[in-house]
């Protein structure tokens, strides 16, 4: 018996947009799309009225955008969303308010808001929407914590010995994620943060905004030649590799994708392992596939911990994972206990 179709919602103002995505969708056995909506609004009532298992969700749209929407239709039915989202500054910012709200994944439209090439991503597209089927919202939303210490501002180096490097793998449904992970560090913390997310090419400084804004410590895209610093999360740069040198700096590089992606964990925790050993903390949280598994391999034969997100807190448990079924995982933590492990690691 073959397997459900996957029942798809798609939303965007633009008639020739929705046809597009519907093309798209219909030319692949697995979806059906059930319906179409025009706007926020109308997005928030199919939703309700279908029950699709997944929606589509255009940003810039009239009575209700798609951030406004994706709360709507996290508070009223928890439903998978892919965002569409313009390659541009403006269209990164308001793509991560969409991801906080809840929101499962995103895909960067080849050419604009409107967009004629739409089926150069077609494969993409897909994949996104059959990934995100099987995903878990989650928003971004968390319990009120007592307000951090004071930002830290001058920069404290980590050399070669001292205090610990954490190397943080993640993709599907990290920015939520990270945005309920990062803020538990005080701005006092002894230790340097390195997170590698699966982002295209002008999206990590957004996203690294947006995290800087909401903790205690500092958080930026890393560039070349950055050394980790206690109190300072950076960022890998979309679609560049970002790996330790033997002197301790950071380089990017735009070496050929490993397991399918630019960044990938594996690089950074593979270089995190040799130069740093054993005072490494290796984390891998939510996302699909199994990048980060044979540098948390890495980072455990050199001495250092490694700790996973757990299934029940993430959007998908397929990094985590693969970490397990390696054996290369020494605990499995939920989501808002995962910086106190990390801590005390």
């Amino acid at each position: 018996m073959s397997a459900p179709k996957i029942r798809v919602l798609v939303t965007d103002d633009s008639l020739f947009m929705r046809a597009a995505i519907k093309k798209l969708l219909v030319s692949d056995p697995r979806f059906d799309v059930i319906g179409e909506a025009k706007d926020g609004r109308e997005a928030v009532d199919k939703v309700q009225a279908l029950r699709p298992d997944v929606c589509t969700m255009d940003f810039n749209m009239p009575n209700l955008d798609g951030a406004g929407a994706v709360r709507e239709i996290m508070r009223i039915h928890p439903t998978p969303v892919v965002m569409l989202s313009a390659h541009t500054r403006e269209g990164a910012k308001e793509t991560f308010e969409a991801l906080a709200a809840g929101a499962v994944d995103f895909l960067a439209k080849p050419s604009g808001e409107v967009s004629a090439e739409l089926a150069k991503v077609g494969v993409v597209l897909r994949e996104k929407v059959a990934a995100a089927a099987h995903a878990r919202p989650m928003p971004m939303a968390h319990a009120q914590r007592p307000a951090p210490p004071p930002r830290i501002t001058m920069p404290r180096a980590v050399g070669l010995v001292g205090p610990k490097i954490v190397v943080v793998g993640v993709s599907t449904g990290g920015p939520a994620a990270l945005g309920r992970f990062l803020p538990h560090f005080p701005g006092d913390t002894s230790l340097a943060i390195v997170v590698v997310q699966h982002l295209p090419a002008g999206f990590t400084a957004a996203l690294a905004e947006r995290l800087d804004g909401m903790c205690a410590i500092r958080v930026r895209e890393a560039a070349d030649g950055d050394r980790p610093e206690a109190g300072l999360a950076l960022i890998a740069p979309g679609d560049r590799h970002l790996e330790f040198l033997a002197d301790g700096t950071l380089r990017t590089t735009e070496d050929p994708e490993v397991n399918g992606v630019r960044p990938a964990a594996d690089v950074t925790m593979r270089s995190a392992a040799s130069v740093y050993g054993r005072r490494v903390v290796g984390v891998v949280m939510t996302g699909m596939g199994k990048d980060g598994a044979e540098g948390m391999r890495l980072i455990k034969t050199a001495g250092g911990a490694t700790l996973v997100q757990d299934e029940a807190s993430s959007v998908i448990w397929g990094m985590p994972r693969a970490c397990v079924d390696a054996g290369c995982a020494d605990r499995v933590v939920p989501l808002d206990a995962l910086a106190d492990a990390v801590r005390t690691a």
